[in-house]
């Protein structure tokens, strides 16, 4: 190319450029002052020449209009120069105006802003008459092929790949190196490496032209944990109540002591490691560490002190909180500083400034006419005088709304005033003193006009419509609201996080509707499992429960999608065996609403089961050829009603059942007295039981309460006692007591709410008793005490198989003999049993639910009330998990330890026991 054609090019790139620079005051190249514009030109010999036609272009004092004939793309290596042409916006017989137009400038900005370049420039390449000829330099970003980590474990790597925010074959841009160089240090500072260093690496890929990879260098530097914590300037409230404030802010493990009950620290406060308390040579010698453990010092095993900049900004906030509750309202946290000490770790300092304490004043009602002020402040609970807290105040306002209710709104919308509002007003700060009044607009009285029921693809509206307490014509009423979301969790139909219930108010008319959303989830069961019984070895069991039956569309061929479902009504069918020696089958079906019209259940199960002893005493071995000729089988049937009760709530519920049971036995001594002949029961069972708990899979609160009694007519009275066969007539009368509460501990975490620990406290009790002394308690229907809780040949006596995990089965009544040593052969007519749980979930949604638990447990049984001891229990603890899945139920496994097995000279492992259970939660 001629000299003067070179710089011809470099003066028409230099006016484009000043151009480019003119048209940003118009606003269309807002964005240009950070991109880069290259002189194409810089390399041409400084004596060249320039085009008199090129340059006349850039005249200002004469801008023209000229057609682009042709675009070119240069510097692209990955992207197509269509692509990059089509995103400039620039096209062939596009009219520019040189100078004053700003189409370079947009066409520059548009790809600019794909992220895609970096370094874009324009040329014009060509001049003929009007026409001129473009050329795009667009320098492209490289792509990422791959992205290692380097200085940490594999473990590590692993997480920080989900962590990064890198994905393969994306653009490679600056603020994606910042970002994943900020998730990496935050990654580390979170498990506290707080110096943690990251630098970039970047090499370019030998086997992908245009991409490169990233090595992460990573220096983590020591772990730096939280020494101490150091409050200053808080006058009127303990250090260490503060320090408890600070939930996810925690120091390393130090020793509190208090030298008595009033808290106040002797002196300065004795502050040591766990390390230091035990070699402590002053006062505290190990040998008398023990006396002042208990009760003067506070510390902690399982805290972690790492430090958490997100968390301890919330803790800050926690302690202004804890302030504001003690009356300290104006309290400010004045300044906090972090610190690295001499041995590498942090401390924390925090100045607060607690300001004055206030109480409550006087408090005032303005604008309610449906209670008086009296009544409204016997409820709000707070008096003149009170330490001022103004959370307690919102609460007892329910100004925050709570399901357990007792707060001033809900007194209000429990009675139809869905409109319902309150606002407290301080109207005067005095000295210490904050008198309030407390503006109300009750509004009118809303009743339910309409209420819809979506998402049910499977389950008849009806179904759910009759659980329902919010009726149309019926005032509107918080609490059965609530209750109605619990009534449809307990159906166990639907996906209980999904429930969803909207109230539409209605102004003009004054009435709301109710819109309900529900999503269907699998509620039938198949019941696989398997177990070890005593005297029968391996047990298979397999059952099906369908739980949203409806057996008025069973002869209905169109309705059986794979059954016929939709009723709310169960049929259950169960199997179990282990092949030669034992078999039972048991099929039952309720229906929840007998009659469609009230709460009435009903239901009818029948079942028979046969256990062979199948011995053959010449060999010595179990032979099918002796099953008929010892063996024990049992068939029996019942009916039960159920009913809802108003009194004293209606959580209660009163259900009678009658059962006939027949027992045949041959050449089978399963208790003496009963080897050969026939046994009948007919019984009637009443219980009264009482269920509160928010849901049936993992209950955060609630309680479930069972009363029942069972009796068999009196027949030694009625038809005298048959000295031959005093088994023939079977009688007694038998007593169940279980209690069983769930309490939420602390506060739910998680996007959903759903993480919370929660304790279960059991206690439970029995009794089996008879009408006439002359005749021995009945041997049927007993108490088997021990082992997972699974059936073996006594469950087909009616016996109740109480589990004890951590135990084998035992028939002492005495915590002292070992139950290893020792083969139960009978089994109490008196049981206590307690069990404490603490349990929380790992995972909470339809397709599964994972909760894990640690347990406490005691139990023990008795032959009478002149040996019963309800303190005198074996007891154990252990840890388990439980799976519930929908098609299969309840998976479990416990792992237990039984404390009064341990003997002096004995291994804990020997101790132990390993129990696995499916289907069902034992008693």
């Amino acid at each position: 190319m001629p000299p003067e054609n070179h710089l011809m090019k470099r003066i028409c790139t230099f006016f484009l450029c000043l151009v480019a620079l003119i048209v940003a005051d118009a606003g269309a190249y807002a964005q240009t002052d950070t991109i880069p514009v290259k002189n194409p030109a810089d390399t041409i010999p400084q004596n060249a020449s320039a085009d008199p036609a090129l340059l006349a272009i850039f005249d200002a004092k004469n801008p023209k209009k000229y057609i682009i004939a042709d675009i070119k793309v240069i510097g692209n290596k990955i992207f197509d120069p269509a692509i990059v042409i089509s995103v400039s916006g620039l096209a062939v017989g596009d009219e520019v105006t040189i100078p004053g137009g700003d189409q370079f400038a947009k066409a520059i900005s548009k790809l600019w802003s794909q992220n895609m370049f970096t370094n874009i420039n324009i040329y014009i390449t060509k001049l003929e008459d009007r026409s001129i000829w473009i050329e795009i330099d667009a320098v492209e970003r490289p792509m990422l092929s791959d992205f290692k980590f380097k200085g940490v474990k594999k473990s590590e790597a692993d997480e920080l790949k989900e962590k990064v925010g890198l994905y393969k074959s994306r653009v490679v841009t600056d603020n994606m190196r910042m970002t994943a160089v900020e998730n990496i240090r935050k990654y580390f500072v979170g498990k506290g490496f707080q110096g943690a260093e990251v630098t970039i690496q970047e090499l370019p890929d030998p086997n992908a032209p245009g991409k490169v990879i990233l090595n992460f260098l990573i220096a983590k530097g020591n772990k730096v944990r939280i020494d101490e914590i150091h409050f200053f300037g808080n006058e009127s409230v303990p250090e260490y109540r503060l320090k408890k404030q600070l939930k996810g802010t925690k120091e390393k493990t130090h020793i509190t002591l208090f030298p008595d009950t009033s808290g106040t620290p002797y002196g300065s406060v004795k502050r040591m490691s766990w390390k230091q308390f035990v070699h402590e040579k002053d006062y505290l010698k190990p040998s008398k560490a023990i006396q002042y453990l208990e009760p003067w010092f506070r510390f902690r095993f399982f805290a972690s002190a790492k430090f958490d900049e997100k968390k301890y900004l919330e803790d800050k906030e926690k302690v202004l909180s804890y302030y504001n509750s003690l009356g300290f309202r104006d309290a400010v946290i004045e300044k906090d500083t972090q610190y690295i000490t001499k041995k590498g770790n942090l401390d924390i300092a925090l100045k607060v400034d607690e300001g004055n304490k206030y109480y409550f004043g006087n408090i005032t009602w303005r604008g309610n006419t449906k209670y008086s002020d009296s009544i409204l402040n016997v409820l709000l609970g707070i008096k003149k005088g009170d330490v001022y807290n103004i959370a307690t105040l919102e609460k007892k306002l329910g100004k925050q709304l709570s399901p357990e209710g007792g707060d001033i709104s809900s007194l209000y919308m429990d009675d139809g005033y869905l409109f319902f509002q309150v606002d407290p007003v301080e109207t005067s700060v005095y000295n210490d003193t904050i008198d309030h009044e407390i503006q109300m607009r009750e509004g009118p009285q809303a009743n339910i006009k309409n209420v819809g029921i979506t998402g049910n693809t499977k389950t008849k509206e009806y179904v759910i419509r009759r659980e329902l307490r919010t009726v149309p014509g019926e005032k509107f009423s918080r609490t059965d609201l609530i209750r109605s979301q619990r009534e449809i969790v307990n159906l166990n139909y639907f996906d209980q996080e999904k429930i969803g219930i909207q109230p539409v108010p209605n102004q003009e008319d004054g009435t709301v509707d109710i819109n309900y959303s529900v999503v269907e989830k699998s509620s039938d069961q198949l019941e696989l499992s398997a177990g070890w019984g005593g005297g029968i070895g391996l047990t298979g069991t397999i059952g099906v429960t369908f739980n949203n039956f409806s057996i008025k569309n069973i002869f209905n061929k169109k309705a059986w999608d794979p059954l016929p479902a939709g009723d709310g009504q169960k049929l259950s069918l169960r199997f179990q065996s282990n092949g030669r020696y034992f078999r039972t089958i048991n099929f039952s079906f309720t229906e929840p609403w007998l009659g469609g019209k009230k709460r009435n259940s009903f239901t009818f199960s029948v079942f028979n089961s046969r256990f062979s002893n199948a011995y053959n005493p010449q060999t010595g071995y179990f032979d099918k050829k002796y099953s008929d000729s010892s063996y024990l089988s049992t068939t029996g049937a019942s009916i039960a009603l159920g009913k809802q009760l108003k009194w004293p709530d209606d959580y209660f519920t009163l259900v009678y059942t009658l059962s006939y049971i027949h027992y045949k036995s041959r050449n089978y001594p399963i208790f003496p007295g009963f080897n050969s002949g026939n046994s009948t029961n007919v019984n009637l069972k009443i219980a009264l039981a009482r269920s509160s708990v928010d849901q049936p899979i993992f209950p955060r609160s609630g309680s479930n309460f069972l009363l029942s009694g069972a009796f068999t007519p009196p027949w030694s009275y009625i038809k005298g006692i048959d000295e031959t066969d005093i088994f023939k007539l079977v009688e007694y009368h038998k007593w169940r007591l279980n209690m069983e509460w769930f309490v939420p501990l602390g506060r739910a975490t998680g996007e959903d709410k759903s993480r919370q620990f929660v304790l279960r406290v059991v206690a439970k009790y029995g009794f089996i008793g008879r009408y006439n002394n002359k005749l021995p308690v009945s041997p049927f229907e007993r108490f088997q005490v021990g082992d997972a809780g699974l059936t073996n040949n006594y469950g087909v006596l009616g016996y109740d198989i109480i589990a004890h995990r951590g135990y084998p089965v035992y028939e002492s009544s005495d915590p002292t003999i070992n139950p290893d040593k020792q083969q139960a052969s009978q089994f109490f007519t008196i049981f206590n049993k307690y069990t404490m749980e603490l349990r929380y979930p790992f995972v909470t949604n339809p397709s599964s639910t994972i909760f894990g638990l640690a347990f406490f447990e005691a139990a023990n049984g008795w032959y009478s009330f002149k040996e019963w001891n309800p303190f005198r229990l074996r007891r154990s603890v252990g840890v388990g998990v439980r799976f519930f899945l929908p098609m299969f139920g309840l998976l479990g496994f416990d792992y237990g330890i039984g404390l009064d097995r341990i003997t002096p000279n004995g291994r804990l492992k020997d101790a132990s026991r390993f129990t696995f259970m499916l289907g069902f939660e034992p008693e």
